[in-house]
């Protein structure tokens, strides 16, 4: 990093010689009207303005740097509106595509990075075809397809169980609102679990060939899927970003909680009323000794806040 601001400020002293000159130039007497002439024209002309802005810029990072106070990024973001979403099922570990709205929020959410001046060096993503697809299109409106991806299943979905494939709202009428409600929303609480020859039991599918299958679940709280997902964080993502590496993670509404969870210390009741929308960039500003500083949405807060009141709204009975 020093290096790096070494190389910096080299070069913007460099563009500042020019302008050292045209000065010399203008206070001369003799050549008043030349140096004027070419004083203002190389002012009106040229970036020697912004050679000064990107020299107290760098003035002010040092300082930022020296206060312990450099911000490192992350995003998360939730992968755009599945096909399950739709149609309002329990998706869990199904493997399900994006619907048409789901790509247009991951390409939305690749311009809006764009847009506010993110980059990144690595992402991180799920084995499920939803996340990975929205990862996808938000590199591809970013201009970086070219990222190094690294995919892990330990930052599915929660998996749902024997609930998987059900409609949310067609079980609140069968088991009644506060029931599902639990299912969905407790901290500790496991739906039914899969049976093991379930044809949806992971441990049968090739996606996770070669997985240890005591490891793979039968369903999950969100206590266990914090228990798969934090480990993770800490041991392959956290030394990324402690790095000084841009790191974006593109994962599922559990996961992702588990993440918010972790980050911002909240207890087992101030979760389950956390609601992560889809396909909108959630940006977090840690200090350099790891704290977090602040956290932001990127986007139009009005709709923002239409979804999560949408996530909130899926397992009523109507």
């Amino acid at each position: 990093m020093l290096n790096e601001d070494s190389r910096q400020l080299s070069y913007i002293l460099e563009q500042l010689k020019g302008l050292e000159q045209l000065v010399g130039a203008f206070v001369n007497i003799s050549r008043l009207e030349t140096g004027l002439r070419k004083f203002l024209y190389h002012l009106l002309s040229s970036q020697y303005w912004l050679y000064i802005a990107m020299i107290m810029g760098y003035n002010q990072a040092i300082d930022k740097r020296k206060a312990g106070v450099l911000m490192k990024i992350l995003v998360l973001l939730r992968h755009g509106q599945s096909e399950w979403n739709l149609e309002n099922r329990f998706t869990g570990w199904k493997d399900v595509d994006l619907s048409p709205k789901g790509i247009e929020e991951a390409k939305s959410a690749g311009k809006v990075l764009k847009e506010e001046g993110y980059d990144f060096d690595i992402a991180y993503t799920s084995y499920l075809q939803r996340a990975i697809h929205t990862l996808q299109l938000a590199l591809e409106e970013m201009g970086r397809i070219d990222l190094p991806v690294i995919k892990s299943w330990k930052l599915n979905e929660r998996h749902y169980g024997a609930l998987q494939g059900l409609n949310k709202t067609e079980t609140a009428q069968k088991y009644g609102e506060e029931q599902v409600h639990i299912w969905r929303r407790s901290f500790d609480v496991q739906p039914p679990a899969l049976k093991p020859n379930d044809e949806r039991n992971p441990a049968l599918q090739d996606l996770y060939h070669g997985i240890n299958a005591s490891e793979l679940p039968l369903t999950e709280s969100l206590k266990d899927t914090i228990a798969r997902v934090i480990p993770y964080y800490e041991q392959e993502i956290l030394p990324q970003i402690n790095a000084g590496k841009r790191v974006a993670i593109a994962a599922h509404g559990n996961s992702l909680r588990a993440l918010i969870m972790y980050f911002e210390q909240l207890s087992e009741e101030e979760i389950t009323k956390v609601n992560v929308p889809t396909g909108i960039p959630l940006v977090y500003e840690f200090t350099d000794d790891g704290k977090m500083h602040k956290k932001f949405y990127l986007g139009d807060q009005d709709a923002i806040e239409a979804k999560m009141k949408a996530v909130v709204a899926q397992g009523k009975a109507k």
